[in-house]
């Protein structure tokens, strides 16, 4: 149970940090307004959505939605290059704590 409180719990924050960010630059470089929240959380809610419908496995939809001559495969590869698309997500401290508060070593 530990381990499922390790990546499921704290999961809505991570989003909404990724919402943040996002917003954050979508002020940054041209929105204003309510446009950046409203565009990702529809963002967010279509990607859930086909996420939940089963058919494709998760890089499968990513590579849908990542045309080499676009503009998402060099932000990835910037991402990569900082180590933040798995770096950030440290679900072993979580689970860790998890343990603690369950009085577990």
């Amino acid at each position: 149970m530990d381990a499922v409180t390790g990546f499921e719990r704290q999961g809505p924050a991570y989003f909404f940090v990724i919402i943040e960010a996002l917003a954050d630059a979508g002020y940054r470089w041209a929105c204003r307004g309510n446009c950046p929240l409203q565009l990702l959380h529809k963002t967010m809610l279509g990607s859930a959505i086909l996420c939940l419908q089963g058919d494709k496995h998760r890089t499968q939809l990513k590579d849908m939605v990542t045309s080499p001559a676009g503009t998402t495969a060099p932000a990835f590869r910037r991402w990569k290059r900082k180590n933040t698309a798995t770096a950030d997500i440290r679900v072993e401290a979580a689970t860790k704590r998890s343990k603690e508060l369950a009085g577990g070593k």
